[in-house]
């Protein structure tokens, strides 16, 4: 899907990091342990789907090379940090490196990635579009970057059934977990999240050519997906 090379590792090439809201570095360090668990209960396992949907969309501006060599590239984001994983298909090729960073200053050289994605992170960074300049900077020319993650509708009977689910639902099912407070905050960083059309806008005023949101899981989840 994308080609085997991995990004530079010169020292000079990587960038100071800048550490995370310690607050929200703290509220998804208390999630992480059972954050995949959650997911699969939550979303009836519904979200592996879309998460390998959002890859799909991701695609590579070098599909040829990435066939021949057999390798794809892709960044998670979450919060304020960054992780990156490198993998091949064939189990004996694996490798993986996983690198920690600023998701507003990623620590990557200018054009080094043949195809993105964000899963359920932009919406939690207080500065958007900085975060979407750089993901225009670090990315390929004619390469795109996928990011899902929930999806502010404009429909009112949409945005009803998110919040009742929110409230009825899931956290609830946290709760159980002892993280009701901590998944009480996503009513609130949806409603402040940006619609698709909004999230459009805003890919094409950082430099993206093309921008399309897509609805998914019945208008609850969104997938932007933007080439550059």
């Amino acid at each position: 899907m994308a080609s085997a090379t991995p990004p530079p590792t010169s020292s000079s090439l990587w960038r100071s990091r800048v550490p995370c809201s310690a607050e929200r570095q703290g509220l998804f360090s208390r999630i992480a342990p059972v954050y995949d668990k959650l997911n699969d209960v939550l979303s009836l396992g519904q979200h592996l789907i879309w998460k390998r949907m959002s890859v799909s969309w991701a695609g590579s501006s070098n599909k040829n090379n990435a066939e021949r060599k057999g390798g794809i590239e892709f960044w998670i984001c979450a919060v304020e940090a960054v992780i990156w994983r490198f993998s091949c298909p064939r189990k004996s090729d694996l490798m993986a490196r996983w690198i920690e960073g600023d998701a507003l200053d990623l620590p990557f050289a200018d054009s080094c990635f043949d195809a993105m994605t964000v899963g359920y992170g932009l919406r939690n960074l207080l500065d958007k579009q900085r975060a979407m300049k750089e993901i225009f900077r670090v990315l390929k020319p004619g390469s795109r970057v996928s990011i899902l993650d929930f999806n502010k509708s404009t429909s009112s009977l949409i945005t009803q059934s998110q919040e009742w689910m929110i409230d009825n639902v899931v956290v609830p099912v946290a709760s159980n977990y002892r993280l009701s407070k901590e998944y009480r905050y996503l009513k609130a960083s949806i409603a402040e999240y940006l619609t698709g059309k909004e999230l459009e806008k805003l890919a094409k005023e950082v430099g993206f050519s093309d921008a399309k949101h897509y609805e998914i899981a019945g208008g609850l989840m969104g997938n932007l997906v933007a080439t550059r």
